[in-house]
C-alpha cells in the first residue's frame, strides 16, 4: 500500500519551507504526495481531499493558522471525509496542542520532530485509514 498525502497550509500562514521539505521527505519516503502552496483555504483543501482520495492531510502552521483546524476538522466530517486522517506540523502551544487534538488531530509534531518519525506515523494512520474504510 502506498499512502497518499495531502501537505497544505490554511489560513494566512505563508512560510512554506517546512512544508515542502516535509513533503519531500515523505515523497522520499514512497509515498504519493499532492502538495499544495500556502494560502488554501478549507473548502479548497476538503474538495483536493475528496477528489485525490487521500488518507491523511498535513497541515504545516508556523503562526496562528493551526486554531482554524477544527473547522478544518468539521468541514470534512460534513463531506463525508471524516476516516481521512489528519496531522498538524509546526509551532503550536501545548494548550492549542490539547485543542487539537480533541477536535480530531491524530499527531502534532513540533520543529526537530525527526523525518523518519513523521514518515512512519504517517504510513501507520494510512493503514488505520484504509483498514477503516474497508470496514465500513
Amino acid at each position: 500500500m502506498i499512502p497518499k498525502i495531502l501537505v497544505t497550509k490554511i489560513g494566512f500562514d505563508g512560510h512554506d519551507r517546512g512544508s515542502r521539505v516535509v513533503a519531500a521527505g515523505l515523497r522520499d519516503a514512497g509515498m504519493e504526495v499532492i502538495y499544495t502552496p500556502p494560502w488554501q483555504e478549507i473548502a479548497a483543501v476538503v474538495k483536493l481531499a475528496m477528489e485525490e482520495d487521500v488518507d491523511v492531510i498535513g497541515i504545516s502552521s508556523l503562526a496562528t493558522d493551526h486554531l482554524i483546524v477544527p473547522k478544518l476538522m468539521v468541514a470534512l466530517r460534513e463531506a463525508g471525509l471524516g476516516d481521512v486522517g489528519v496531522i498538524v506540523g509546526g509551532i503550536v502551544p501545548d494548550g492549542e496542542e490539547q485543542m487539537l487534538l480533541r477536535s480530531g488531530v491524530a499527531r502534532v509534531f513540533h520543529p526537530g520532530s525527526a523525518m523518519a518519525d513523521i514518515a512512519t506515523f504517517v504510513r501507520e494512520l494510512a493503514e488505520q485509514v484504509r483498514a477503516r474504510r474497508i470496514a465500513a
